[in-house]
């Protein structure tokens, strides 16, 4: 049962980074089209950067003065967030399972 749990959590994380290629993609052409001065210094290749992930689920994207982007980059955040969760509770439940053989 732990380990379905534990599936179930993956599956979690799979639908958390739908999310996340439906939303980051489309708050960073925003950014690009609105706001190349923020794009600017996320730099090249953002999608998958460190630094631009550290600002995205950090919130620094709220000091952007757009709503639209915010109502882009709010979604993605959250997935983003879900992954990492779902992820993290998904591994601990395996850990689980393999301390209960």
């Amino acid at each position: 049962m732990i380990l379905f749990l534990a599936l179930c959590f993956v599956g979690v994380a799979i639908g958390g980074l739908t999310a996340f290629v439906i939303f980051w993609p489309l708050a960073l052409v925003h950014l690009r089209d609105r706001h190349p001065e923020v794009r600017a210094r996320l730099g090249d290749g953002a999608f998958l950067s460190p630094r631009a992930l550290s600002w995205l689920l950090g919130g620094g994207y709220r000091e952007v003065p757009d709503a639209r982007f915010t109502g882009l980059a709010t979604p993605a955040r959250v997935s983003a967030i879900v992954i990492l969760a779902a992820l993290g509770m998904s591994g601990l439940l395996w850990l689980w399972s393999e301390t209960m053989r």
